[in-house]
């Protein structure tokens, strides 16, 4: 199934996996898709590797696991360190096994990997992707601006690029302050973009991790946020109860709001996914 007719039915609840380390089993995260089944997600997308044939396999593999598990799934595919060649041959494998969905990522740059030129921005993978076979192509979208764009009107100008070269919908980047949200879907209406928005939601189950992704993407933390993690710190299992009691208030207002979708980082957590999946299954689409 394509996700973007899911979006013309209902208000959309997704989550989001990544394949383990080279070092774990992959029956982790099997054991993860087994249990996050059971919740009913409109879909699952799985992250792919930096770089390397057997990164893009293993993402393949749980991609192909989702979609064994009766859930459809969607692969990311990340460009700046592929060519051209190396994207078809990716494609190709994509359309064998099935999957139909394909989030398009210009990706991070990695200080360990030289990045090609073939595709400087996702609009120029989105167009790729396009000529390259009947998929269903979402695209991300940064609520507190991309960190490599200059102003958030450049990076919305870049986004409205993605979508005219055939993005269907959007995921954003994770976020801890609605009103940031609801002030870039504004602008996105503005700009013309209008295609479905699903809101990036990610619970906090450690302080560590939270300020590595705020690092990478941008997000900032609002003052409730941090009073949160400055009491629970020291109590792994406060913060956590915190961080997802925080996740539900972000999504009850969210839809309260509008919202097209939620997109939830579980970050492999079944247990964190099925408590926020219980808190908000009674008013998602009510």
């Amino acid at each position: 199934m394509k996700i973007r007719d899911l979006f013309e039915e209902k208000t959309v609840f997704s989550f989001e996996v990544f394949p383990p380390k080279k070092t774990s089993s992959v029956d982790v995260i099997y054991k993860t898709l087994d249990e996050l089944k059971d919740l009913k997600p409109d879909f699952i997308s799985v992250t792919f590797g930096a770089g390397g044939s057997s990164n893009n396999q293993f993402a393949c593999d749980v991609a192909s696991k989702i979609k064994e598990n009766g859930i459809t799934p969607m692969i990311h595919l990340p460009s700046i360190n592929y060519t051209k060649e190396e994207i078809s041959v990716t494609l190709d494998e994509i359309k064998r096994r099935g999957i139909e969905n394909i989030l398009a990522l210009r990706g991070d740059k990695s200080p360990d990997i030289e990045p090609k030129n073939d595709f400087p921005h996702a609009s120029d993978l989105i167009t790729y992707i396009k000529a390259h076979g009947d998929f269903d192509i979402a695209g991300a979208c940064y609520p507190e601006c991309h960190p490599d764009a200059d102003t958030i009107i450049d990076d919305i100008m870049n986004l409205k690029k993605k979508v005219d070269a055939g993005a269907t919908h959007l995921i954003s980047q994770l976020f801890f302050d609605n009103d940031s949200f609801y002030d870039f879907r504004e602008k996105t209406v503005l700009a013309g973009i209008d295609v479905p928005i699903e809101a990036g939601i990610m619970p906090v189950v450690n302080k560590s991790q939270i300020e590595r992704m705020v690092t990478t993407c941008g997000a900032s933390l609002p003052r409730k946020f941090v009073r949160i993690m400055q009491k629970y710190e020291n109590n792994p299992e406060a913060l956590r109860d915190a961080g997802i009691a925080y996740a539900i208030n972000q999504i009850v207002d969210l839809i309260a709001s509008g919202v097209d979708g939620i997109h939830l980082y579980t970050m492999n957590n079944a247990y964190v996914a099925r408590k926020i999946s219980e808190a908000v299954s009674g008013i998602i689409n009510a």
